[in-house]
């Protein structure tokens, strides 16, 4: 059974503390109770971790398709068998509740297997360039590449983020994040009993001491970063700063759910609470914060989902009956709570939650209430920015160009939902949308193969899909003049 009490890093096939001594320690963010600690890995490391992966990468690009297959699939399998203690320590140090982060584990174990059957379709073509020679291409790896996972999915991100690049033949180093680092001990665990030393490697640490190191080795080309929109452009300034990379960037969201007249409010109720994400207490760039409700039932919405928000479970998120945890961090819960106070400040109905939960349970850990804002305007920070937390903004309009205006006004485009029993509307809506995935009655739900990303400052790629399979490799054309 898998174990965290002091996490190592993986460099080279081995579990070691950093070059610096220094260490993080992790908090479980419902108690503020230390749980364990990871190293805070610096640029001496980074330098080790993608040395490792640039000595493992050679040998590991030339084995065939279906070897590198084999041994995602046996990753996916150790995944799988140790799910238990990878969820117990998932819960304990995000503060997501047990019954969402389970589906984590099996994700991040189907998303290995999905790659490792994909990784066949990393084909060239012929072009017929001339009519005497043949001309073709052949997609090559980069080499060595960068993965930097976010807080609230650490364990899936990492897994599903080296699905694709070590399918592709790359070898990959990867960042975690600075709180709930404890999974990718775990991870490193099973990446060294099952893959050959250096193909992963795991540096955990902050930001400038383990994430700037990596964003600005000449030798990782290939960065794939998911995260805040402030971060994600400054990778972009740093890396170019020293070369030319390829960066994917898979960032925030204020998406919006627009609902039309003939709508079912109670459907709607439902899946405007759902699709909040509130069992990862609203820290989800796909989540549907700005709810857009027709003026025909507006009031009626707005009633139903305050009654269903209002009746969320809050409590210790081991317990499958909870519905909803605490915020991963402090700075997270103080954001969350500055944005609450702004949209109060602003003038918006706030009809429930707002504040902390009452009671002995929730005298420590950083908690917020589930929170819904009713007379919303676009103006208010609360319909611009993204809060990350568990805080929905419902506003109402009358005029279908007019909303369709306003969910395209923010600096996002990640997702959007559109609820209509009008097919013709529905579809005319979606394509007006500049978001990457536009859900039509539906929410929150994703299927492999469909490509995820954003618009505008919500990123730039797409993941879970042929296309980041693909964008983990360069194309070579080669010209035989016969």
């Amino acid at each position: 059974m898998l174990e965290v009490v002091d996490g190592r890093m993986l460099i080279g096939g081995d579990l070691v503390q950093s070059e610096s001594g220094d260490w993080i320690d992790s908090v479980n963010p419902a108690t503020e109770e230390k749980i364990g600690r990871f190293p805070r890995g610096n640029a001496l490391d980074c330098n080790n971790a993608i040395a490792a992966a640039e000595a493992a990468q050679p040998a590991w690009g030339r084995l065939d398709i279906k070897e590198r297959a084999g041994y995602l699939k046996r990753l996916a399998g150790r995944i799988r068998e140790e799910g238990d203690a990878l969820l117990k320590t998932e819960v304990t140090d995000t503060g997501n509740t047990i019954s969402k982060m389970s589906f984590d584990i099996e994700a991040a174990a189907e998303q290995l297997e999905w790659y490792s059957g994909l990784a066949s379709e990393l084909k060239g073509e012929t072009v017929p360039a001339s009519a005497r020679n043949l001309h073709l291409t052949v997609r090559e790896p980069f080499g060595v590449v960068a993965r930097i996972v976010p807080f609230n999915h650490p364990l899936m991100f990492a897994a599903r983020g080296i699905g694709g690049p070590l399918a592709a033949g790359n070898t990959v180093v990867i960042k975690p994040p600075e709180t709930s680092s404890l999974s990718a001990h775990l991870l490193g665990q099973l990446c060294r009993e099952v893959l050959p030393p250096g193909t992963v490697n795991i540096v955990t640490g902050d930001g400038p001491s383990a994430g700037e190191p990596i964003i600005r080795h000449p030798n990782v080309k290939r960065i794939a970063f998911t995260g805040s929109v402030p971060t994600g452009m400054a990778i972009q300034r740093s890396a170019a700063e020293v070369g030319i990379k390829v960066i994917s960037l898979e960032l925030g969201g204020k998406n919006p759910f627009i609902v039309y007249p003939d709508a079912d409010p109670g459907a709607v109720a439902n899946a405007a609470v759902g699709g909040m994400n509130f069992g990862w207490s609203g820290q989800s760039c796909g989540s549907t914060s700005r709810l857009m409700v027709h003026d025909s039932i507006y009031d009626e919405v707005v009633d139903l989902v305050t009654e269903r928000v209002a009746a969320i479970e809050l409590g210790d998120p081991l317990d499958p009956a909870t519905e909803m945890g605490p915020m991963n961090s402090l700075r997270q819960m103080d954001r969350v709570n500055a944005m609450i106070a702004s949209g109060i400040a602003d003038g918006a109905k706030l009809t429930t939650g707002g504040e902390k939960p009452e009671g002995r349970a929730f005298a420590r850990g950083y908690w917020v209430k589930p929170t819904v804002f009713a007379n919303v305007h676009p103006q208010m920070r609360i319909a611009r920015e993204e809060i990350f937390g568990p805080v929905l903004s419902v506003m109402s309009w009358s005029d279908e160009e007019a909303v369709l205006d306003r969910a395209n006004s923010t600096e996002y485009g990640l997702t959007a939902a559109i609820w209509t029993n009008d097919i013709k509307r529905a579809l005319n809506a979606a394509r007006r949308m500049r978001a990457g995935m536009v859900w039509v009655n539906g929410v929150g739900n994703h299927f492999k193969g469909t490509p995820y990303g954003g618009y505008k400052n919500s990123g730039v790629g797409r993941e879970s899909c042929l296309e980041e399979l693909l964008s983990y490799t360069e194309i070579k054309s080669i010209q035989i003049l016969l």
